[in-house]
C-alpha cells in the first residue's frame, strides 16, 4: 500500500484548522475543525489525538465499525466538554472521518462533511455522506451537485463532533482491490474543485500519489483558496 498526505492553509486563512493522521498500514483519519479565534484548531486536533489513542487502546477488542463508533463518540464528549470549560471555546467542533484499515477491507466512521472516496476502473465513487443542508437539499432532488458548490449555505453543517452531548457517527465499510485509490479530504478540497475534475486527476497513469496531491491543492487555490486543504489518497498496490 501507498499512503500520502497534504494539507495547505490556503489563501484566505490565517490559520490551519484542519488535523489528520496518516500512519500505514492501518490508520487514517482527516478533521476539519470550526469555531472562533483556535478554537477550531484545537477541535480538531483533540479530535484526532483522541481517536488515535482510543483506537490504538482498543483495537482487537470490538468490531472495527463498532471500535470507530466508539472512538468518535470519545471525541465528542472530550471536545464538548471543553467547549463548556471556556467562553472562547463556546460552540467549537469538528468534522471527523476516519479510516481503519485491516487487510482487504476499509472500515469507516464519519461525521460531517469531510469526505472519503474511492476511485475504482477509472470510476470514482462517494464512500460518506455529507452532513451537510447543501447535502440534504442535493439527496432530496431539490438541487444539483453542480448547484451545490456555489450554494450560499454550502458550509452549514447539520451534524459536527463536539457541538453537542450526543452524536450520531455514520460507519461502514468497503472492500478494496488492486489498483484502487481511496481519497480522504476536508471540504476545502471539494467545495472547489469538482468531483469530474478530481476523478480526472487520480486516475492519471503518470502522476504518482505526491504529484496528484500537488495539482489537487493547486486546482483548489485556483479557484480561490478560501479555506484549509487536507487530502491522504492511499493506493492498494497488492499486485
Amino acid at each position: 500500500m501507498l499512503a500520502h498526505v497534504i494539507s495547505d492553509i490556503g489563501l484566505v486563512r490565517e490559520t490551519n484548522e484542519d488535523s489528520y493522521i496518516c500512519d500505514p498500514p492501518h490508520l487514517f483519519i482527516v478533521a476539519d475543525g470550526m469555531g472562533g479565534h483556535v478554537a477550531g484548531e484545537i477541535a480538531s486536533k483533540l479530535a484526532v489525538s483522541t481517536v488515535t489513542g482510543y483506537i490504538q487502546e482498543h483495537v482487537g477488542k470490538d468490531n472495527l465499525e463498532v471500535l470507530l463508533k466508539e472512538a468518535i463518540t470519545q471525541a465528542n464528549t472530550s471536545i464538548y466538554q471543553m467547549a463548556l470549560s471556556k467562553e472562547e471555546f463556546s460552540g467549537m467542533g469538528t468534522t471527523v472521518t476516519a479510516s481503519y484499515i485491516d487487510g482487504e477491507t476499509i472500515y469507516w466512521g464519519h461525521v460531517g462533511d469531510s469526505r472519503i472516496y474511492l476511485m475504482r476502473n477509472e470510476k470514482l465513487h462517494q464512500i460518506t455522506s455529507d452532513h451537510s443542508l447543501v447535502w440534504e437539499l442535493v439527496q432530496s432532488g431539490n438541487i444539483t451537485k453542480d448547484e451545490a458548490y456555489v450554494h450560499p449555505k454550502r458550509n452549514m453543517l447539520t451534524r459536527a463532533v463536539g457541538t453537542s452531548c450526543l452524536i450520531t457517527v455514520d460507519t461502514g465499510f468497503v472492500h478494496w482491490k488492486p489498483g484502487d485509490i481511496v481519497l480522504m479530504c476536508t471540504d476545502g478540497l471539494t467545495n472547489l474543485v469538482s468531483e469530474q475534475d478530481i476523478g480526472t486527476l487520480m486516475q492519471s497513469k503518470e502522476c504518482d500519489l505526491t504529484s496528484i496531491l500537488d495539482q489537487l491543492v493547486t486546482q483548489a487555490k485556483e479557484a480561490g483558496g478560501f479555506d484549509n486543504i487536507t487530502a491522504i489518497l492511499l493506493k492498494n498496490e497488492d499486485v
